[in-house]
């Protein structure tokens, strides 16, 4: 699976980076932990620029981000968890897990867009009641920005440096990602079967 992805990654270059960060931005079960270490092995072998990886990566989840925050911010909360009730299903969450994110950021403010963007899911819902509560645009981008900066770069890092270790660790590696990305489709569709709309009416 490693040389699978390296290869795609090599084949579709900035433009396949930025394609697959915007779609795990606007679909969750799409883990970048999985991709973008992957870029940062690419990046090793020269394939590729170091920056220029960091800087695809971060805009493709940047972009991916606005559609969530514009959501919230046009539809409004009582739409928003009317649709999450009734469509929320594909994207495994419902109108109750809604007012729990918007709580979260009531409560802590812009600082959750950016720590948010470090936890899996919650990358993808905190866009939605920053839109809800109509965050400007630019304190928006520069928390989403910052912070999906510094996951790439951990993630981007991490695969870069290790490439010097990669016939080591490449006996482990492979296995691992299959088993990485199983438990994320079992996570997933486990959540899917189980949701159900929100206990209290929107």
């Amino acid at each position: 699976m490693t040389d699978w992805i390296i290869q795609t990654i090599t084949d579709l270059g900035y433009v396949g980076i930025f394609l697959v960060m915007l779609a795990e931005s606007i679909f969750p079960p799409i883990p970048s932990e999985l991709i973008i270490p992957f870029a940062g092995f690419a990046a090793a072998n020269g394939d590729l620029n170091l920056f220029g990886v960091l800087f695809t990566a971060t805009f493709g989840a940047v972009v991916g981000m606005l559609p969530w925050y514009y959501a919230g911010r046009f539809f409004g909360l009582d739409r928003v968890r009317y649709l999450a009730d009734r469509f929320g299903r594909v994207m495994a969450f419902n109108a109750d897990e809604i007012d729990v994110a918007v709580k979260w950021f009531t409560r802590y403010g812009p600082v959750i867009v950016l720590f948010g963007r470090l936890i899996p899911l919650i990358r993808t819902l905190i866009s939605i009641p920053a839109g809800l509560s109509r965050m400007s645009l630019p304190v928006f981008l520069l928390a989403s920005t910052t912070g999906a900066l510094i996951w790439n770069t951990f993630l981007t890092l991490s695969g870069y440096l290790l490439h010097e270790h990669y016939e080591v660790i490449e006996v482990v590696l492979d296995p691992l990602s299959y088993v990485v990305l199983g438990l994320v489709v079992v996570l997933y569709l486990v959540k899917v079967a189980t949701w159900k709309p929100s206990r209290q009416p929107g």
